[in-house]
């Protein structure tokens, strides 16, 4: 059965995109610890991250560094902080996570946050993205669930 991430990646269940390209895909967490809280993850459904092909673990910590800058470019934060877990998602997926000190990667200020901030936070993202060369932020949000 496919998870809950490739049903977002296939607009089964909507999801917030900032990065698609052909090893990997970005999405806003829709229960972010902070605002600009998003996942890094592989296309293929790898359930262990330490089992991610090395040519796609490498590329996704290049995508996770282009991204985090864009992070940095609009959320006010000291760094990314950087997180994988993989205990609630059996598919491998990176957190990043703008922060001013440890406590902010705790999980358990993670909270749901509204359709409208998280559809904002991904289109300013997406749009440094962009400006610094990056076409694989290039598109349209809000990505829903097809209609057919």
């Amino acid at each position: 059965m496919a998870s809950i991430f490739t049903k977002i990646y296939n607009r089964e269940i909507p999801g917030y995109f900032v990065w698609d390209d052909e090893y990997c895909f970005s999405i806003m967490t829709i229960q972010p610890i902070r605002q600009g809280h998003l996942l890094v993850i592989p296309k293929q459904e790898v359930n262990h991250w330490d089992d991610v092909p090395e040519e796609t673990a490498m590329h996704m910590m290049s995508v996770c560094q282009k991204i985090a800058k864009a992070i940095k470019a609009v959320i006010p934060c000291r760094r990314i902080g950087v997180s994988i877990v993989g205990l609630e998602v059996p598919h491998t997926h990176i957190h990043l996570i703008p922060i001013d000190n440890f406590g902010d990667l705790d999980f358990k200020n993670a909270k749901e946050m509204s359709e409208e901030l998280l559809s904002a936070s991904a289109a300013i993202i997406r749009e440094v993205l962009v400006s610094n060369g990056c076409q694989e932020a290039s598109f349209d949000e809000p990505l829903k669930p097809s209609k057919e």
